[in-house]
């Protein structure tokens, strides 16, 4: 691997300042370290953060989702419309090469978290492979997937032997029979395996995401709860929100202080966790459970302020807010030959027009923008 010291991303050394254990230690490539010790060495050692990834609200930009596919095995209610959507050709997808490049720039200007998404991610057949090459990226600390769970159980040892962090997986309901309803289809079981998978290959915490939506899972909020007495989970509910198809209204929405009081009545010791500045999530723990629940308040508490993410389309466009409708396309631009130089600005522009933050719930509502499920959530 190349030797940390020529590596952009660590500040220039002297030798008389070191001692001979520490230049061992900086002979090798940050790739080559125990995932720990990488970690903590890429953070010390990291470059001034980007100005092409800094936006005009002073945000740093740290965090990127790629989505890898538009296709899914299931039909979410809430994030697929009933009729399905218009897939893009598979010619104007990202090829693997193009998210690759795309990445590697990201890392280079101070990306240090990627999360794949789709679609459903793991149903790209060379998943396996884009972790591995991810892997190499000197800069990235964290590759996590967010993933339905259905293939999960049978891809994550490869996976986490290629380098994934970190897992996300969605589940709304813990009764087989409603997630077939909710999602259209059939495999709760192979979700649960996948969860167990993760937490048996030792992924601590295993995150699952829960849409919470009145009149159809509400009622089980204390259900989910209980899941992280005995695992190290940590259930996400999230506020349901409003996409392109599907039929959202302010009556399915349950807020984050309508399931905190819920959660309270049971467990009137909830603890409330310590989170970082540009957490989206707010974390509680039910004392001497193992995991943690949190709630992810898009619509009744934005978390715009400390927004910290970035997204790219399977299609290559670049979206700087999930509830923004302005993109541009990086893949049109890579196609047409622009240089690593070009890319930057035209990426430096389309951070620097964020807005401070999405519009209220009433407006977003009525915006005009992707389905979820060609967004990459």
């Amino acid at each position: 691997g190349e030797s940390l010291l020529s590596s952009a991303h660590v500040r220039p050394l002297l030798y008389s300042s070191l001692t001979p254990s520490a230049i061992c230690f900086i002979a090798f490539s940050p790739q080559e370290l125990p995932s720990t010790r990488r970690k903590g060495f890429l953070t010390e050692h990291a470059a001034p953060f980007s100005a092409f990834l800094t936006d005009s609200f002073g945000r740093r930009h740290n965090y990127l989702r790629i989505s890898l596919t538009e296709k899914c095995n299931l039909r979410c209610q809430y994030c697929m419309p009933e009729e399905g959507v218009q897939l893009t050709p598979k010619s104007e997808l990202l090829t693997t090469q193009e998210i690759i490049t795309l990445a590697r720039l990201f890392v280079k200007e101070g990306v240090d978290k990627i999360r794949l998404t789709g679609g459903e991610p793991l149903i790209r057949p060379n998943v396996v492979d884009i972790v591995g090459q991810l892997y190499k990226l000197e800069g990235l600390q964290t590759i996590a997937v967010t993933t339905n769970g259905i293939n999960l159980a049978r891809l994550l040892p490869r996976l986490k032997e290629a380098g994934l962090d970190a897992i996300n997986i969605s589940l709304d309901t813990l009764v087989p029979a409603k997630f077939e309803f909710i999602v259209r289809r059939k495999g709760f079981h192979k979700v649960m395996e996948g969860i167990n998978k993760a937490v048996e290959l030792g992924y601590n915490p295993v995150k699952v995401n829960c849409v919470v939506m009145r009149g159809l899972n509400e009622d089980e909020l204390l259900d989910f709860v209980v899941l992280t007495k005995n695992q190290p989970l940590d259930v996400r509910f999230i506020e349901y929100m409003p996409f392109d198809g599907n039929k959202w209204n302010f009556k399915k929405m349950v807020s984050y202080k309508e399931m905190l009081d819920t959660v309270r009545q049971r467990w009137p010791d909830l603890e409330k966790l310590p989170c970082e500045a540009s957490s989206t999530a707010k974390a509680y723990k039910v004392p001497d459970f193992q995991g943690q629940i949190s709630f992810i308040t898009s619509m009744s508490e934005h978390f715009c302020g400390s927004c910290n993410r970035l997204r790219i389309t399977a299609d290559g466009n670049l979206k700087v807010c999930l509830f923004g409708n302005s993109e541009v396309s990086l893949r049109d631009h890579l196609r047409s030959g622009a240089s690593e130089d070009e890319l930057v600005q035209i990426i430096g522009a389309a951070v620097g027009r964020k807005k401070k933050q999405h519009a209220g719930m009433f407006n977003i509502s009525q915006m005009k923008n992707r389905p979820m499920i060609l967004i990459g959530g």
